[in-house]
């Protein structure tokens, strides 16, 4: 049998989703959890791999087993087993031609951004931090550059083994609320440290250390190092992921919570 099942955690002290030999990966606090309720080794696949410190409101992932248990024991067992900081949201059987990763139409990732002269306290790990004024308004100019089908190797880390560097922007969307920016971005796919590398060519923009046009410079001329410094994992959050209706998950574009501060 094959279920998916629905993830939220705090990523701070995980060396990022992948397992690990150590075992310091979430995939490996999922399924040994996941493992312990089935009485036999289970494995999971994920939506999207998360890098270390990135947290996620609504991962989804798969696993398989022979194990016969109530679909409430793949959540509130599991959840029993799992460290504090990780939670099952939901859990659901589907056929054996679902997968978690290449079924998914769509990813969504939230990043939060305190800008405030004074560094987070109570938000520290769950935000990312700038001292210096930002505008917005010349972020959101600057952003509709990248919303598009675009070759996005000046955001790409240079260890990324996709087999592209093409991907689909379909929104970047910039709000404020008081001291909090937050920046919701959504697209059929993403590369290794993409967002966290666009996010530091837009606070350049943002604090008026270059023009909105730069960020188009830098798709055209697809070169790494003429971009902005990686930004902080500690505000990027996994926020949702799109699959087609007819495997009936309680996840969409409507429907996947993203984190309110």
């Amino acid at each position: 049998m094959r279920f998916a099942i629905g993830i939220e955690y705090d990523g701070s002290r995980f060396c990022g989703w992948q397992s690990q030999a150590n075992g310091c990966g979430l995939q490996d606090a999922v399924e040994k959890a996941l493992s312990a309720i089935a009485a036999t080794e289970i494995q999971v696949v994920c939506a999207g791999r998360t890098d270390a410190g990135v947290h996620a409101t609504a991962q989804v992932a798969h696993f398989d087993t022979n194990a016969n248990r109530p679909i409430e024991a793949w959540v509130r067992g599991v959840n029993a087993s799992l460290p504090r900081d990780i939670a099952v949201l939901w859990a659901k059987q589907v056929g054996d031609d679902f997968h978690a990763r290449f079924s998914a139409r769509a990813r969504r990732y939230r990043y939060v951004l305190l800008n405030r002269a004074q560094r987070p306290g109570i938000m520290d790990r769950r935000v990312g931090w700038y001292h210096h004024s930002l505008d917005d308004r010349r972020m959101r100019e600057s952003a509709r550059y990248l919303i598009g089908e675009h070759d996005f190797s000046a955001f790409r880390a240079a260890e990324c083994q996709a087999k592209t560097p093409v991907r689909n922007v379909r929104r970047i969307d910039i709000t404020r609320a008081g001291d909090l920016l937050y920046f919701d971005f959504e697209a059929n796919a993403f590369l290794h440290h993409m967002i966290r590398n666009i996010l530091g060519a837009l606070v350049m923009v943002g604090s008026l250390r270059r023009p909105a046009e730069w960020v188009n410079e830098l798709l055209v001329h697809r070169d790494r190092t003429l971009s902005a410094a990686t930004f902080s994992a500690d505000g990027l959050y996994f926020s949702g992921v799109d699959y087609d209706s007819v495997w009936n998950l309680p996840v969409g574009a409507g429907e996947t919570p993203l984190v309110i501060l």
